[in-house]
């Protein structure tokens, strides 16, 4: 099937040196309908784009560890009541730092953070580097953002730090699904690069998926610099190992390997039971959602969506492109994105690398890459618009 409004508009956009390259796959009732191989593999020294590319996913390793964890819960090992220092001791003594206005008044927990709360994003964690307040300027100070600190070093610094929110309290985009991946890490006494292996990569035939990339002659590469800003742009380098599995930002694959994780959560083979997999994409924010809303850009899944686990989902029929209530979709902060349509059988999924990765240096700016918007909903416009 020819996709022609999809194809042309990311021709466009590498042509007018706006997209390094990118891989497109589009997926209907289980068969591929569209692929798309676009631009530079390496912008820098003109390799062309391949259909086995390997992409830094970022925040797309998220629903990895988040399908990971209810593997454990479908087979009774794991409860989502479970609070996190049950495996962590080190989180027992955590705090609340309540924002009044530049300062922070400290509070006791009203109640431990929980599995679930991590798989949901209402633990009270946050990151350092979105926006501004006092808390997340602790998380800037403590370093725990980066990607070069050992497993040991990041738990040690993120448990002497405050949350920003009462467990439970609102949905806060967050370092949660790290948080995630070493607790499941306790858990199994295995590293989450093997357990996502196990249960994950190996049963869906994801033979390019994990932390490192398996043949870097195959990664995609940015622009030098960022076509909206002019800065030099800096991705995490995942051609050696990493010095911890960061579960929600650490991830490697290909278009292919993605598709296949998507199209297993969809049909509930492989990883989960199609009522777990259903939990999964299924609104877990309920009543949150409305508050939520009202902070604007800090809510992070935008108008329209409530939040799964993992995962964000359209709950109103408002926001900025077309798409069915039900709907699920998340995208990596590196330049990829993926939606699903279960009433309409449709998966579909975009890579590329650093269109949009704005200096984290300026966190007020960090996520407002006007390209990286448009990207997403023109991509979901056009993806329905060619399917009618």
């Amino acid at each position: 099937m020819n996709l022609r409004r999809l194809d042309a508009y990311f021709r466009r956009l590498v042509e007018e040196g706006l997209l390094p390259g990118a891989v497109v796959l589009v997926a209907r009732g289980g068969e591929v309908v569209f692929q798309g191989v676009y631009g530079y593999l390496d912008p820098g020294r003109g390799l062309p784009m391949r259909e086995d590319a390997l992409f830094r996913l970022y925040s797309m390793t998220k629903p990895w560890v988040s399908a990971l964890a209810l593997s454990f819960v479908e087979e009774g090992t794991l409860s989502l009541l479970d609070p996190v220092e049950k495996y962590l001791p080190e989180f027992s003594r955590l705090r609340v730092g309540r924002e009044v206005g530049e300062g922070i008044v400290y509070e006791p927990l009203k109640r431990p953070l929980t599995v679930y709360d991590l798989l949901r994003h209402t633990a009270g964690l946050t990151y350092g580097v979105f926006f501004r307040s006092p808390v997340k300027g602790l998380y800037l100070e403590a370093g725990v953002d980066r990607f070069d600190l050992s497993r040991e070093a990041f738990l040690e610094r993120l448990a002497a730090l405050p949350l920003r929110f009462q467990p439970g309290e609102t949905f806060e985009y967050s370092l949660a699904t790290d948080l995630l991946g070493h607790l499941l890490e306790a858990l199994a006494g295995r590293s989450l690069a093997a357990l996502l292996e196990e249960r994950l990569f190996r049963p869906l035939g994801m033979k390019d998926s994990g932390f490192q990339a398996k043949d870097p002659a195959r990664l995609a590469q940015p622009f030098p610099k960022d076509p909206e800003t002019g800065r030099s742009l800096r991705l995490l380098p995942v051609e050696t190992p990493p010095p911890r599995y960061a579960g929600g930002m650490g991830g490697v694959g290909t278009a292919a390997d993605y598709l296949a994780f998507l199209e297993a959560l969809r049909l509930g083979r492989g990883v989960l039971s199609s009522t777990m997999a259903g939990f999964m994409v299924q609104d877990h924010l309920g009543s949150l959602y409305p508050e939520a809303l009202k902070r604007g850009p800090e809510y992070f899944p935008g108008p329209g969506y409530s939040f799964g686990l993992g995962v964000a989902v359209r709950v109103e029929p408002m926001g900025y492109s077309p798409g069915a209530l039900g709907e699920w979709t998340w995208a990596g902060f590196g330049g990829t994105f993926f939606f699903v349509d279960p009433f309409q059988e449709i998966t579909a999924l975009y890579l590329a690398q650093a269109p949009n990765l704005l200096s984290v240096l300026e966190p007020e700016k960090a996520l407002h890459s006007r390209l990286g918007a448009r990207l997403q909903h023109a991509f979901r416009t056009l993806v329905y618009l060619d399917l009618e």
